[in-house]
């Protein structure tokens, strides 16, 4: 019996003979993946074949879609009545909204630009600019996006559908923009601040052009803030292609214009909350924003292209500081009320 143990301790030549080739004994166990859901792991997770379809709607980077949904939520929040929350179905539209026209956006955007992505070394693995998917099929797959944005578009009153529908023409020309003007931005903004109009007509049936005009100019100067950002991470590739931008137009000066740019955008935020009687919560939310705003273009750094992203994603906060304090701001118009109930009750 010592004997057998020593040899089972040295590895016995019989018994290594009788070990299984590495071949056969199939792959090492690997530790299981901890579980994700980033969208760029969900688009990793989908079937191969629809990845590059999901890729060319960007839902691997959710910020775009972030960025065209939150005007959507100040407004349909502005138009709640005092001390109600947002209506959540529509909030719920909105946002299903934003996601399948954000894709028809990126569909349109690189199927005039997949000979400039090529070029660019950032955009050069883009589905249509890298040949995973054919023109033709895009094309078919930006008729099925858009069928479905008109689906949830015929959801809405009639005048929302026909203020909707208005949008596509800024949507489908965007993408031309940067060939012709160094104010491409401007012109984004116009398409992806569509949501503050269409919100507020949404649940009211119209839109109140006193809040909604002020409301969609903060948000066309918003775009123009984090888009110029956005468009620094490219400008050596834009030069070389021919590509036009207002990071291209303001070069050096673009610190000063972004301040002037979010001096703007609080001060219609201002007219805007004025308008619909806003309240304490909400003017904070503006200050924050102000603040944030600040921060971000004191601490860009317009040469780093990783920093740009950087600023560029975090306007997701931004957005959201407003959004709450636009609730919050509506939940204390019905304390104001009632305190202003209670002298005449007492009377």
């Amino acid at each position: 019996m010592a004997a057998l143990l020593a040899r089972l301790c040295r590895g016995a030549p019989g018994l290594r003979a009788a070990r299984l080739p590495l071949a056969a004994a199939g792959p090492p166990l690997r530790p299981p993946r901890p579980l994700s859901f980033s969208a760029s792991e969900l688009v990793r997770a989908a079937p191969l074949p629809l990845q590059p379809y999901l890729r060319l709607m960007r839902l691997h980077q959710p910020a775009g879609t972030w960025l065209l949904y939150l005007p959507c939520t100040w407004s349909i929040g502005l138009a709640a009545e005092p001390g109600c929350l947002p209506d959540w179905h529509t909030l719920s539209l909105f946002g299903l909204g934003a996601v399948l026209m954000r894709g028809a956006g990126c569909t349109i955007n690189d199927m005039w630009d997949r000979d400039y992505d090529r070029k660019v070394a950032r955009t050069a693995s883009r589905p249509l600019a890298a040949g995973d998917i054919s023109t033709f099929q895009s094309f078919v797959f930006l008729g099925g996006q858009l069928s479905l944005a008109l689906c949830v578009l015929l959801c809405l009153n009639y005048y929302s559908i026909i203020l909707g529908a208005a949008s596509l023409s800024l949507v489908v020309t965007y993408p031309l923009m940067k060939r012709i003007t160094y104010w491409p931005q401007l012109v984004l903004g116009l398409t992806f601040n569509w949501g503050a109009l269409l919100g507020w007509s949404a649940i009211r049936g119209s839109c109140e052009w006193s809040v909604c005009l002020p409301l969609y100019l903060a948000g066309v100067m918003w775009t123009l803030v984090y888009d110029t950002i956005y468009a620094h991470q490219d400008k050596r590739d834009d030069i070389v292609i021919g590509v036009k931008s207002t990071a291209l137009q303001f070069k050096e000066d673009t610190k000063q214009w972004l301040s002037g740019f979010s001096l703007a955008m609080l001060l219609s935020l201002c007219m805007a909350g004025m308008n619909c009687n806003q309240t304490f919560p909400y003017y904070s939310a503006v200050a924050a924003i102000g603040a944030h705003l600040a921060h971000q273009i004191y601490t860009l750094d317009i040469d780093k292209p990783e920093d740009c992203w950087k600023k560029f994603a975090s306007n997701r906060t931004v957005g959201v500081l407003l959004f709450i304090g636009i609730v919050l701001g509506n939940l204390w118009k019905q304390k104001d009320i009632k305190n202003a109930k209670e002298p005449l009750e007492s009377r």
